[in-house]
């Protein structure tokens, strides 16, 4: 189409953003798998049938995150990908430490999830809609006050704070 989506239907679909992240998603699970038998191997079998459990509904929840057509699915979508990877963490981290990592890595995406949650519902208030098929006809919002740029910083705040940044990874 014009804009560059290949719509699934009205709920998902791909752009040139999105694309090559959920080919990324789909490239990396059999690798996952594939590098973890070692590890896996001494566990039994249920602990292993719910390693890959874990790892394909991480995968799943990844891919209806990239393919979302509403932001507010996204926001959704990318949260839910935090319970796989806190039980992975807690129960398959390499480190004894892995119950306190998992604990940060909880309170530390809550915590930078919620400010998320409130941008995108000021969003849905200001345009009447979060469907990223038309917020791209809308007018472009204009950042100029300072609460424009507070609004701005919380969007990246959930993105930032599942990176490996120092100060927020102290896991």
């Amino acid at each position: 189409s014009e804009t560059g989506w290949s719509c699934l239907n009205p709920y998902m679909a791909t752009d040139p953003l999105s694309t090559p992240l959920l080919v990324l998603t789909c490239w990396l699970l059999p690798l996952m798998i594939l590098a973890s038998q070692n590890h896996t191997a001494s566990e039994p079998i249920t602990r292993q049938r719910m390693y890959i459990t874990l790892l394909t509904s991480l995968q799943i929840f990844l891919i209806m995150a990239f393919g979302a057509t509403e932001i507010i699915m996204f926001y959704v979508m990318f949260e839910a990908t935090l319970i796989p990877t806190l039980f992975l963490i807690t129960r398959w981290g390499n480190q004894t430490e892995r119950l306190n990592a998992g604990t940060y890595f909880l309170f530390y995406t809550l915590a930078g999830s919620l400010p998320l949650l409130v941008a995108l519902l000021l969003l849905q208030n200001s345009t009447g809609t979060l469907s990223l098929l038309t917020l791209q006809y809308s007018n472009p919002l204009q950042l100029t006050t300072y609460a424009d740029k507070l609004w701005w910083t919380a969007c990246l705040l959930a993105f930032l704070v599942k990176m490996p940044l120092y100060g927020v990874h102290l896991w």
